[in-house]
């Protein structure tokens, strides 16, 4: 068992906290997911990153990349609004955004934020299919 003085120090040491999870627990990262990871790791320089895809609750093909949620959890956050954060995400990601990502779902915290409260958010259920196959006005 480890003590709590070395369980401080690991936690200390990893610096960065990255996590990729699917719907069913970690999952097999794709391209389009990795190159998200890098390009906001390389663009934000985050203390905490935390990247979902989401696409297996959506009416999308099995093993597609198309819906994901992110925690980004940045100093360069300091003194922005919430609008100005999701802009630098969505710089990082223009090209994915513009082609393979049809939804983002953005939780960009500074650290002090991310302190109280370290929560992932969770998207509701997809209805799948469209207002018109669905009967909804």
């Amino acid at each position: 068992m480890l003590s709590g003085q070395l369980v401080g120090r690991l936690f200390s040491m990893a610096g960065r906290v990255c996590l990729s999870r699917g719907r069913a627990g970690l999952a097999t990262v794709g391209p389009v997911e990795a190159a998200i990871r890098t390009k906001l790791e390389q663009a934000l320089n985050p203390e905490v990153l935390e990247l979902r895809n989401e696409s297996g609750g959506h009416a999308v093909p099995p093993g597609s990349e198309t819906h994901f949620r992110v925690a980004v959890v940045s100093s360069r956050f300091e003194g922005l609004s919430p609008l100005q954060r999701h802009r630098l995400v969505h710089a990082a990601l223009s090209e994915e955004l513009a082609g393979p990502v049809h939804a983002l779902a953005i939780q960009a915290r500074t650290p002090a934020q991310w302190r109280e409260n370290p929560e992932l958010d969770t998207s509701p259920p997809c209805l799948g299919g469209s207002k018109k196959t669905r009967g909804t006005p």
